[in-house]
């Protein structure tokens, strides 16, 4: 059994993100525990005031603790850093945040955002998982992933140098992708309709994409940026 910690910008990256992995890793007995770094509301007003919008926050919090329980997660936190806003905060108090957390639970494996993508937020706790996992004595992380999500990753500038390409692949089965679906459907303030990347039906196929890659169903690709054996 492996500890495993999720450490995701805004509530609802860590479903788009892994979500399907997380329910096939919990089925099989793992520990799962998610960290979300952002609060994920103000960006949308005109003024960051988390105050006036207290209401709003609380229940995208509880969306997120909802759809943590569908996919078998022992735990969720939240730390609630200004949203699209990382880059105002000090790079050293998001680590700080991550660290905390990290050794609190002593896990084996970690799964973060890819380094690369168009979100400022998504950037900065990529840094911050990175510079708080630092190969050193005593480090328990072994593995380090990144994943993708929807209307971030691939709406970057895509060049040979920050293209999200997959180096990693977890199967799923209808099971984990309907856990999936399920959790993200509780976030209702977050999905869209389709053709967009974060529509119910646009994940499916993106799974089926990921599956049909490697020669499977359904899958979740990631990229592996450690892995020490």
């Amino acid at each position: 059994m492996n500890r495993i910690l999720v450490v995701a910008a805004h509530p609802d990256d860590e479903i788009l993100g892994c979500g399907a992995t997380m329910s096939k890793l919990s089925e099989q007995k793992n520990e799962i525990h998610i960290l979300i770094l952002g609060e994920g509301i103000t960006s949308r007003h005109n003024l960051c005031n988390s105050n006036e919008m207290k209401a709003e926050l609380e229940n995208l919090q509880l969306e997120a603790k909802n759809a943590a329980k569908i996919i078998g997660a022992n735990s969720i936190e939240f730390v609630n850093f200004p949203d699209n806003r990382f880059d105002s905060v000090s790079l050293l108090d998001i680590i700080k945040a991550v660290e905390k957390k990290k050794n609190e639970l002593k896990p084996q494996i970690v799964f973060t955002h890819h380094a690369h993508d168009l979100n400022i937020d998504h950037q900065r706790t990529f840094q911050a998982v990175l510079t708080s996992c630092r190969p050193m004595k005593n480090e328990t992380v072994r593995e380090i992933y990144s994943f993708e999500i929807p209307s971030s990753t691939e709406w970057q500038f895509q060049s040979a140098m920050n293209v999200f390409l997959p180096t990693q692949y977890f199967t799923i089965s209808e099971k984990h992708l309907i856990a999936k679906i399920s959790a993200m459907n509780v976030y209702s303030s977050e999905i869209r309709d389709y053709p967009h990347p974060r529509s119910l039906k646009a994940l499916r196929l993106l799974a089926e994409y990921r599956g049909v890659t490697v020669g499977e169903k359904y899958a979740e690709g990631f990229v592996v940026v450690r892995k020490i054996i």
